[in-house]
């Protein structure tokens, strides 16, 4: 059984600074709250570690699709199976939505606790309001 999370977010930065941080991989542990770090392997592939209620995940994610300032999309190709693709819309000069889309294989108690009780989507909206605080700090001049 898959389960799929979509959520967004509107930003008050522009889609140029969102799809800045958001496709620097070395950011994603301070937005995403379950990520412990993800390392290059080449340009497309990276290794990824998640610490996740219960479980802890390791696996191998190869990007299939960017295009600056639109859209990254990947899948995963080792560990477990899970797909997804986050777009930028431009709202106007100064503002942006990011819409995140998941698609994965729930396994486990915990995962399937997580996907029937929507806890998944709850952590996946907390870590896009984490990824709106960094992007309108960025874009205010407010560097950490």
């Amino acid at each position: 059984m898959s389960s799929s999370i979509v959520e967004t977010v509107d930003i008050k930065a522009s889609v140029a600074i969102s799809w800045a941080l958001w496709s620097d991989v070395e950011r994603w542990p301070r937005f995403l709250s379950h990520v412990q770090r993800v390392d290059p392997l080449d340009e497309r592939r990276f290794a990824w570690q998640l610490a996740l209620p219960g479980v802890d995940k390791v696996f191998v994610a190869e990007l299939t699709e960017v295009v600056p300032e639109d859209r990254i999309a990947w899948r995963t190709t080792e560990g477990v199976h899970h797909a997804g693709v986050v777009t930028f819309h431009r709202l106007d000069d100064q503002s942006s939505r990011v819409a995140l889309q998941i698609e994965y294989d729930p396994k486990g108690f915990v995962e399937h606790l997580g996907a029937m009780t929507n806890l998944d989507s709850v952590l996946a909206n907390y870590d896009l309001g984490e990824f709106q605080k960094l992007a309108e700090r960025t874009a205010s001049g407010d560097f950490e």
